[in-house]
């Protein structure tokens, strides 16, 4: 049976940041915890949050790490609670509305985090206790803003996902204005995350034909986009069509995500300093040429499809235009340029395998299947 849901009331447009009080007197939050991190706060954007706020009774956890880990929840959740706050307000990228997500459970659950895990059986214990959520997102990749799931890093250095309808904010206040400026390599890096959610998407084999078409509409103004917002940081129209690809990324993955999304989420756990967006760029095309062999793939001619939007002759050329794509915006080469050896491998096989999102994938995944995608993504 194929479940879909659309929930999140979203305001689109440049300037949207205004409407976040009016937002927060609409979801019923009178005392947020805004949840951000150091960069966010040093860019002044914080600064305009809190000037929309003026009046309002507002605490700041502004030390999210850029893949936010249990400990950080467990210390904001703790400011929620010793501030009375009753709601939160995510003003950052995956990274901080992530983490805003693990708090609004931990806040209102009892319980380490990890009793929440997807992976764990902890999704049917998320309930509607949580905290509610806004989230102003400032990059343009995770698309967490629209999504039920958060990833966190436990404490056990486990990168696990937490997935619930509960926990989807109830406002997302998409501003590409907050993106204006954002530096080259985390404009690449975020945008190919953007473009990574909306491929992978496309390719999972579950029905969901809502979710294919926004997913490939989204990968198609990504790909048309991102060397432009990369290029020029004050490209509005490129700002604004990769905070939408970003979103429909996100909107679109309900349906699953795959092998790309185990792998960089294992890895990630691993070393917690590797960008997502980065890695998911580097599997790409490794997994692609792996998903090419599915049947799923093949009867819905779903290379094809994605080819035409990416303005390439065919599907076969996927992976070596990703690769050229992502020279040109200046990533790394492969995995071994970010320090990867191949004495991880087995680590990272273990923690694929485990992922929640290797069974989405269109075809099953053995771990010799992960070594040779980690091989060629050297």
């Amino acid at each position: 049976m194929a479940f879909i849901y659309y929930v999140t009331q979203i305001q689109f447009e440049y300037g949207a940041v205004k409407l976040l009080k009016q937002e927060c007197e609409r979801v019923g939050i009178h005392r947020p915890l805004i949840v951000t991190d150091p960069g966010v706060k040093a860019a002044g954007v914080l600064q305009k949050a809190l000037d929309v706020l003026e009046g309002m009774q507002v605490a700041v956890f502004d030390q999210t790490p850029s893949n936010p880990t249990e400990a950080a929840v467990r210390a904001a959740a703790a400011l929620y609670q010793s501030q009375g706050c009753d709601g939160l307000i995510a003003v950052g990228g995956g990274s901080a509305i992530d983490c805003a997500k693990g708090v609004a459970i931990a806040a209102t659950h009892q319980g380490p985090l990890t009793t929440y895990a997807t992976i764990e059986g902890g999704s049917a214990k998320i309930t509607d206790r949580v905290a509610p959520i806004i989230a102003v997102p400032t990059t343009s990749g995770t698309g967490s803003e629209v999504a039920r799931g958060a990833i966190v890093i436990v404490d056990d250095h486990r990168k696990l996902g937490f997935h619930s309808w509960h926990i989807v904010p109830k406002a997302a206040i998409c501003d590409p204005e907050l993106t204006l400026g954002l530096p080259p390599l985390l404009t690449a890096a975020t945008g190919m995350d953007a473009i990574a959610h909306c491929m992978e998407t496309f390719m999972a084999p579950a029905f969901n034909p809502p979710a294919d078409g926004i997913g490939l509409d989204g990968l198609e103004r990504g790909w048309a986009h991102i060397e432009r917002a990369t290029r020029d940081g004050q490209d509005r129209d490129a700002r604004l069509n990769m905070m939408s690809a970003s979103m429909q990324g996100a909107m679109a993955f309900q349906k699953g995500l795959g092998c790309v999304h185990s792998l960089s989420h294992s890895l990630g756990g691993v070393n917690p300093r590797l960008h997502h967006g980065t890695l998911n760029a580097m599997f790409l095309p490794a997994v692609i040429r792996f998903n090419a062999q599915a049947e799923s793939m093949q009867q819905d001619r779903r290379l094809e499809r994605m080819a035409r939007v990416m303005g390439l002759a065919s599907g076969s050329d996927i992976p070596e235009a990703i690769l050229e794509m992502n020279a040109r915006l200046g990533l790394p080469s492969g995995l071994a340029a970010l320090g990867v050896t191949p004495a991880l491998f087995d680590k990272v096989i273990e923690g694929a395998l485990a992922d929640h999102c290797h069974k989405t994938n269109p075809r099953l995944a053995t771990p010799d299947d992960y070594r040779a995608m980690l091989e060629a993504s050297m």
